[in-house]
């Protein structure tokens, strides 16, 4: 029925359908449609914007991802209208109703008047403004210096739950709106993106803020689009169009606008209340999904805080709360060596149990060699470990280096965890005083090390037990083959048993029914069960299989642009380092990494071994039109469009039955030539090539053949 319709009214109805299921999706957690059935809405929404730009608008949710900004350019500095100021920080009771002492004394309240404020969680992100116009969202700032920020708007468009234009049902939409709010990373999300980035070959992030401040300033909203990140807003500073008398009513409008609305605020009658709300958070501080350092409480009427006014550096109207810092010390035991799936060695430190935030911590991750130097650590010092929330504690200084002899019984207090049948493990440093040396060989199959940048590498792929078992799992996970019921220590039985070297193994193990069923704690059900899910991911997509092949850099959306580029593996295995760059995501150094892993035999005889096990890829249809000017035509690009990014222009030109070529030759049929674009129109000329700006070959696109 809806493709009756004309192509603008169509156009205008998915945009609205899309933006309302984003609204569901990312800001209210209740779907309403499959992720397949949103992709084919927004499919859809493609094809008709490629074959009538005209239709195309700045809020459109296919526009959420712009273009890289050119090479050496940096952000452009914006003053704010209104200076993002700072909150005061407040630490004890008493500091609080000092503050409040001050604006009763300002206003001249009597002590039975109680003020209503609005209190909720201080969010440790990276606060950002962002400006609408007319109800449509034109310019994005970071912070900065308070009165100048950086013009980020390209990235925060990539906000899942940022309104790109302002849903207009109940409440009027203003003539001009300025909200600001906090830029995040949930710990779940921020957990799931780290364990992404090592499957990636990528160094880890260290915290979810940092993350997010280092995400909004990206140069390619394409990267910044990878970033789980979303926006809580925290304040309006400007409307004109729309009035409001108290700050409650504002964040009504927020949530009417289809803005995230901050669940954990409320309402507080008096100072009591605040104080009792600041109790009830820091007892639920873990539970949580964002890191918290405090609660903001802020008047709520407006009228109060135009008087209270603002300070050279802060407003007078609201404060924060801050939480007790989880910090603490103990002793730093042990360093161990740990591979991870994909060969990365990272140190990892052995301490006393201690309690940090009502939990008890064991051990902390030490990032890299590096780091650990930076930190001078040495075996035995008493360690500052700190812990936000419910993230992994971080090692961040010696509280007191060790000194002396060894106290008696040290060896013999060796976490059991690091112990052989013979002594400590290999790759575990533990005697009193010993500094910090990465070893020359893996701890676990002792093959020689590389260096890569500041990380170390064990190179044994396929020979080295804690990557065989961590490749398996991570190729099993959601979103690459998504074998259910297949833990850890399943994979390492399969692993010592002989029955698995690689994740393709899974696919043969059905011919070894009878030797499983004897494994220990296994069973015929447990048996039965697995290989049913083994049966079930013999058809994987394109994209689920790319992404469990463990290749680096080639997370689950970069393997999802791959498995759109190209047709087939094959295709994708016989591509050059210049047409893989031309796929969304993929840059020189992951070009060339994705070559160089389709070239090592090992990893050809495994995707062998993938077939040889009945494995069956199932890949996207891509329905070509052969009535086009372009049909059985091969065209090359030259400079940047202005319209697209190059990867959408070769999706054009091939749904129009075209091939895309990176070099002219005398096979070509068509230049077409961008900004910047310029060297290779004398050899098109030179062999009677036709050659069209961006305009023209747009035009040529959207006309059927004569």
């Amino acid at each position: 029925m809806g493709k009756s319709l004309q192509p603008a009214e169509r156009a205008a109805r998915l945009r609205a359908e899309l933006a309302r299921h984003d609204h569901l999706y990312y800001v209210l957690a209740t779907p309403q449609i499959s992720d397949a059935e949103y992709d084919r809405l927004f499919r859809e929404l493609v094809e008709l914007e490629t074959s009538h730009p005209e239709l195309v608008v700045p809020d459109s949710p296919t526009r959420r991802v712009g273009a890289p900004l050119p090479e050496g350019q940096g952000f452009e500095k914006r003053r704010h209208e209104v200076p993002m100021l700072s909150i005061d920080s407040l630490f004890s009771v008493e500091e609080v109703r000092d503050f409040e002492a001050k604006i009763r004394r300002f206003l001249l309240l009597p002590e039975s008047e109680l003020l209503d404020w609005v209190v909720e969680p201080k969010f440790d992100g990276a606060s950002a403004s962002l400006v609408y116009e007319d109800g449509v969202l034109v310019r994005g700032l970071t912070r900065g210096d308070g009165e100048w920020g950086e013009d980020v708007t390209a990235n925060l468009r990539t906000l899942r739950n940022v309104p790109l234009r302002l849903h207009g049902g109940e409440r009027a939409v203003p003539e001009l709106l300025e909200v600001r709010g906090e830029v995040l990373i949930e710990r779940e999300a921020f957990r799931a993106f780290n364990a992404a980035r090592v499957a990636a070959c990528e160094a880890p992030l260290a915290n979810p803020r940092n993350a997010a401040a280092g995400a909004l300033r990206r140069s390619d909203p394409g990267e910044v689009a990878r970033y789980p990140l979303v926006f809580q807003p925290w304040a309006v500073v400007r409307v004109e169009g729309v009035e409001f008398s108290t700050y409650w009513d504002a964040r009504a409008a927020l949530d009417a606008w289809h803005f995230p609305v901050n669940r954990w605020a409320e309402r507080a009658h008096g100072l009591e209340e605040c104080l009792a709300y600041h109790a009830r958070m820091e007892a639920r501080r873990a539970e949580l999904p964002f890191d918290v350092d405090g609660v903001v409480a802020k008047l709520d009427r407006l009228d109060l805080r135009e008087r209270l006014g603002t300070t050279a550096r802060s407003t007078r109207w609201q404060y924060a709360h801050k939480f007790p810092a989880n910090e603490a010390t103990s002793t730093l035991r042990a360093i161990e060596l740990q591979v991870g799936a994909l060969g990365r060695i990272t140190p990892r430190a052995h301490v006393d149990p201690v309690e940090i935030g009502g939990v008890v911590v064991r051990h902390s991750t030490l990032h890299n060699a590096e780091h650990v130097s930076a930190l001078n650590l040495r075996i035995g010092d008493r360690v500052f470990l700190h812990r936000a929330g419910d993230v992994i504690p971080q090692v961040t200084g010696v509280a007191e280096a060790a000194s002396g002899d060894a106290p008696k019984e040290w060896a013999a207090q060796v976490p059991e965890s690091l112990r052989a049948s013979e002594g400590v493990r290999s790759g575990v440093i533990w005697e009193w005083r010993a500094p910090f040396e990465m070893a020359a060989s893996c701890p676990d199959c002792g093959t020689a090390l590389v260096q890569e940048g500041k990380f170390w590498r064990c190179p044994n792929v396929y020979g080295c037990r804690p990557q065989i078992v961590g490749r398996t799992i991570l190729g099993t996970r959601r979103g690459a083959l998504e074998i259910d019921g297949l833990g850890e220590k399943m994979v390492e039985q399969l692993h010592d048993a002989g029955y698995l070297r690689g994740l393709a193994d899974l696919f043969h193990l059905d011919a070894r029914r009878a030797e499983l069923i004897e494994l220990e704690r296994w069973g015929e059900k447990t048996v039965a069960n697995l290989l049913a899910e083994i049966e079930k991911a013999r058809r994987p997509t394109f994209e689920r299989f790319l992404a469990s092949l463990g290749i680096p850099d080639v997370g689950a959306a970069t393997a999802r642009s791959l498995a759109l580029h190209f047709a087939t593996l094959e295709e994708l295995r016989g591509a050059s380092e210049e047409e893989l760059q031309h796929v969304e995501g993929i840059g020189p150094e992951s070009a060339a990494s994705l070559r160089a892993w389709f070239a090592v035999p090992e990893n050809v005889a495994l995707l062998e071994r993938f077939f040889s096990g009945g494995v069956v890829l199932e890949y996207p249809r891509h329905e070509v039109a052969t009535d086009s000017p372009f049909s059985g035509k091969t065209v090359v690009f030259t400079g940047t469009l202005s319209g697209m990014g190059r990867a959408e222009a070769k999706k054009l030109v091939e749904s129009l039955g075209g091939k895309v070529a990176s070099s002219i030759s005398a096979k070509t049929h068509f230049l077409v030539t961008g900004e910047g674009g310029g060297s290779k129109r004398a050899k098109a000329a030179e062999l009677g090539i036709t050659v069209l700006d961006e305009p023209e070959f747009l035009a040529l696109a959207a006309r059927p053949r004569a």
